[in-house]
């Protein structure tokens, strides 16, 4: 029996144990991160499947996993279609699997801890009674699950004030000023970049994310309680942070909730699981549903953060121009290395680079077909992909620095792709220049800009299956909100500061997948009326292949714009290059 196998009949047990119909099985772990420690990846276990969000759901007599349009390719690789039925997340909702395959009355057991209140809520809602949620103590993943990764356990890392530009005092005091206005004693904090974010602090408990696994309670007052393993505090701590950090176990936030009974307390229900909500119930606690009061702040960047990420940028596009010079030149050798060996040369340029912490997330390395799944990661499969001549390679990946966090995709030309790769190369080109460009009011949400980004797509009956734009942390998560650009609804206000890609892409499954993708960031550009007029800034200085153009859909606008973007590239990046790769340079900056 497979092992797969295995773990679905030990879930099955459990189900009978337990007097349940069916289990639910998230990505998500207890913090709610995207990205999570492999000790947590519980859906991994469960199914095989090894991106970065979905959903299994196992009945005594069938199981589905649902994914969104970011892996409807690779979940077809990893998962076994004999033990699971693969949905895509919108078009097959879950739910509706859900009401579909079970009797009326049926038990859905879940762990609290795994899912936000806001889904609780939304489910029970939408239910109507007619299935009937079951609030269960004990993972049977956490139970069956034997050689299990363990968890890290290294000291948190202090990150200085020339890099934060505020301390964490002054953050405390503005945060807790907001937390009194909305007449709350308190704020509890469950977001980890959150908890990094305002104490100037960073970590290593999740790959790629500097965070650690932790809780707090932010005070009207600044004070602040942090909830943590006590061997993850290096010397100089106390200092570091400020006065009122307190340093409490895990298993004492319900003590420490206990001394404000019957107060106000606020907590964003969206970033919170049910655990955390029935937690400050159970203290007899005030619910106050608002949005985490650092969600804001840490988005919209200060000057400081600013010239932090367009330095860490520079740094980082020289050791991606290292990196294509070199790749151009084994490929012209005639040496078609695997994405594997493509990845890890990658990645060591960006080790060479001052400041260099690690990298921002696995680095995407999809040769040919592979590049039509937008998350694809070489390292989930026996043998790597190679490079074929006259494809396309497609590199999405990123960096983590003291001064801020890069992300950055390229589509290369291995040989000479046919026309209708280089036709969709283009329109994906127009779409990223459209929304590079774009001004726009104060008040305009990205979901007002995503648009622009697909128009050429949508002219030829194409389109992506993913967001156009996330929001990118300072030496944080390289995936941050509040804000985005994409279809779906998001009314948060793109505001100055806050850092976004710009990442329209079109993908042929099994052919080839395009992307562009470059950060840019808000401000303001000019006054018109008395109105701030807002616009984009490129913090990504790299050169976009331009063999892989169709001239004939270009304006003579768009190839002005990326004549003026590739001689940006070439000031800022030339004097930290030289010989081949300065050679290089020159020529894939060379004006069309």
């Amino acid at each position: 029996m497979s092992s797969i196998k295995q773990n679905i009949t030990n879930i099955r047990q459990f189900l009978t144990d337990n007097n349940l119909d069916t289990y639910i099985i998230p990505h998500d772990d207890e913090y709610l991160s995207e990205y999570i420690p492999p000790e947590n990846e519980r859906l991994a276990w469960a199914t095989g499947f090894t991106g970065s969000a979905g959903m299994a759901i196992i009945s005594q007599d069938s199981a589905a996993i649902f994914v969104d349009g970011r892996y409807t390719v690779q979940v077809k690789e990893q998962v076994d279609s004999s033990l699971y039925t693969i949905l895509h997340i919108s078009k097959d909702p879950w739910m509706k699997w859900l009401k579909a395959n079970h009797k009326s009355g049926g038990k859905i057991g879940y762990d609290p801890r795994m899912h936000r209140a806001t889904w609780k809520k939304t489910t029970e809602k939408k239910l109507n009674g007619a299935l009937k949620l079951e609030s269960v103590t004990g993972n049977p993943v956490d139970i069956y699950w034997e050689n299990r990764p363990k968890s890290v356990e290294e000291k948190a890392i202090l990150l200085d004030e020339k890099y934060t530009g505020i301390s964490s005092l002054d953050k405390r005091l503005n945060l807790g000023k907001i937390i009194a206005k909305n007449d709350c004693k308190a704020a509890f904090i469950t977001q980890l970049d959150s908890i990094a974010w305002l104490l100037n602090i960073r970590g290593t408990d999740v790959p790629c994310n500097p965070v650690l696994l932790s809780h707090g309670i932010l005070y009207d007052d600044g004070a602040f309680d942090l909830f943590i393993s006590e061997n993850k505090i290096p010397d100089g701590f106390n200092e570091h942070v400020g006065e009122n950090v307190n340093v409490f176990a895990p298993n004492q936030i319900q003590s420490r909730l206990t001394n404000i009974s019957g107060e106000n307390i606020q907590f964003d229900p969206a970033n919170s699981n049910v655990w955390v909500k029935d937690l400050l119930s159970s203290a007899n606690l005030i619910t106050i549903e608002k949005e985490d009061p650092c969600t804001l702040p840490k988005a919209c960047k200060n000057s400081v953060e600013i010239e932090g990420m367009k330095n860490c940028h520079i740094r980082d596009a020289v050791a991606e121009c290292n990196f294509l010079a070199w790749l151009d030149k084994e490929v012209d050798s005639g040496n078609l290395h695997d994405e594997g060996v493509l990845a890890d040369k990658l990645d060591s340029f960006r080790a060479d680079q001052d400041g260099f912490r690690g990298i921002s997330f696995g680095t995407i390395s999809a040769a040919g077909s592979n590049a039509a799944m937008c998350h694809y990661s070489h390292k989930n499969y026996d043998t790597p992909g190679k490079l074929e001549m006259d494809t396309v390679y497609l590199v999405d990946s990123g960096g983590q620095y003291w001064d801020g966090t890069t992300d950055i995709t390229r589509t290369v030309a291995i040989g000479d792709p046919d026309e209708f790769t280089k036709k969709a190369f283009t329109l994906v080109l127009k779409g990223h220049i459209s929304l590079g460009s774009a001004q726009f009011p104060e008040g305009i949400a990205g979901q007002h800009l995503d648009t622009l980004a697909r128009q050429f797509l949508w002219h030829e009956g194409l389109d992506f299956d993913h967001g156009t734009g996330h929001g990118v942390g300072s030496y944080l998560n390289v995936h941050e909100g509040p804000h985005r650009i994409g279809k779906g609804t998001n009314n948060v206000p793109l505001k100055e500061g806050m850092v976004v890609s710009n990442e329209p892409g079109y993908y042929e499954e099994g052919k080839f997948g395009i992307r562009i993708e470059n950060l840019i960031f808000v401000k303001q550009i000019d006054e018109v009326k008395g109105k701030k007029l807002l616009g984009f800034e490129n913090l990504t200085f790299v050169p976009i292949d331009t063999r892989l153009l169709d001239h004939s859909i270009l304006t003579k606008p768009e190839k002005n714009w990326l004549n003026n973007y590739h001689r940006e590239v070439f000031e800022k990046v030339s004097p930290f290059v030289e010989g081949d790769v300065l050679a290089w340079l020159e020529n894939a900056v060379k004006p069309i």
